[in-house]
């Protein structure tokens, strides 16, 4: 099991950053192009509601493996304001931002796990992983 060093999302440019860390380490592990566009799809997003929502926070990467397969784990995290409704966050199409509305549901569908732990006023954790095929 290893760890990449977390990069921390203080500012915009913060989350170009994490897109590739993410993108570089999935290539490192075998992913195709198509998965490698996934991952980095995902850690963007997520990156960027840490921006918007929390101002800071941090997207770690580990190299996990369990029963003969290798694969990603992305957790980010944040002690921002929470997320006050989650199962409305989980809706398609909901979207305090003025975006698509993709968001959450859209990183859900792009990786093999996804789980969410957020308490109002204390932060927001989200831990995804992707399976190399």
């Amino acid at each position: 099991m290893i760890t990449k060093p977390s990069v921390q999302i203080n500012k915009e440019w913060d989350i170009v950053g994490a897109r590739q860390m993410g993108r570089e380490l999935a290539k490192e592990l075998g992913f195709g192009t198509v998965d490698q566009a996934r991952i980095a799809t995902a850690i963007s997003e997520l990156a960027r509601n840490i921006y918007l929502y929390a101002q800071k926070g941090q997207v770690t990467y580990e190299v996990i493996e369990e029963m003969n397969k290798k694969g990603i784990k992305i957790v980010a995290s944040d002690k921002g304001p929470g997320i006050k409704d989650l199962s409305k966050v989980m809706e398609d199409g909901f979207s305090t931002s003025g975006g698509l509305g993709a968001g959450l549901p859209g990183v859900k569908r792009l990786m093999d796990y996804f789980d969410i732990v957020s308490e109002p006023e204390k932060g927001t954790t989200i831990t995804t992983i992707k399976w190399v095929r």
